[in-house]
């Protein structure tokens, strides 16, 4: 009991991690695959290169980036947990984008065109009629990267963030038992039940989009 205990403020900081990737992941995701999908190159090659430079270098390796690089380049350095934060969101942003643009391509374009001639302007339509469909369809693809990413938060720790996977091992370390390992290993399955429960109970209730 005092071990959990113990390990409660760290959780709280894997939480954190998790919830304020989602978010700004999300948000950031959604202007990325707009300009992924651009018909401007200026535009959509940066993006393009953005989602080759995330997708494709680890995220271990931006981690240290964004907290190590300042340092060299402006003299200064961010805070261990926002330098991840914005690491994670960076990295996060890009698969992100991939999906929403994925799911946007999916819709037919004939919905476009029926709801042009029932009168619905391009916001209206994107907004009622193809966003409640495009969210049905990238549920499942999101439940992985959310479930992936209760696991990552485990990468804070090389840039000293005291999140539960840190502890636990400094805790293994020093008490000489691999109990705290597999306390902070039931705490990242709780974790991923609760973010599969939670996508299962959204798909269910889009159904009816199907």
């Amino acid at each position: 009991m005092d071990l959990v205990k113990n390990m409660l403020p760290s959780s709280i900081v894997t939480l954190e991690i998790f919830f304020l990737t989602i978010i700004f992941s999300s948000i950031l995701g959604m202007f990325v695959a707009f300009g992924r999908m651009s018909k401007y190159a200026i535009i959509r090659i940066p993006i393009q290169v953005f989602l080759l430079i995330m997708r494709g270098t680890p995220l271990i390796l931006q981690l240290m980036f964004f907290y190590f690089a300042p340092y060299y380049i402006f003299a200064a350095t961010l805070p261990r947990f926002w330098a991840a934060i914005l690491a994670f969101t960076l990295n996060y942003s890009a698969y992100i984008a991939e999906i929403y643009r994925s799911g946007i391509e999916s819709i037919p374009v004939g919905q476009y065109e029926a709801a042009t001639v029932l009168g619905f302007g391009k916001a209206e339509t994107f907004f009622k009629i193809i966003l409640p469909q495009v969210v049905k369809r990238i549920i499942p693809p999101m439940s992985n990267e959310l479930m992936t990413l209760v696991k990552d938060t485990a990468l804070a720790q090389v840039i000293g963030v005291a999140e539960i996977f840190k502890l636990a091992g400094a805790t293994m370390s020093s008490q000489f038992s691999t109990v705290p390992l597999i306390v902070a290993g039931v705490f990242y399955l709780i974790m991923n039940a609760v973010v599969e429960r939670f996508c299962f109970y959204l798909e269910k209730k889009l159904d009816y989009y199907e």
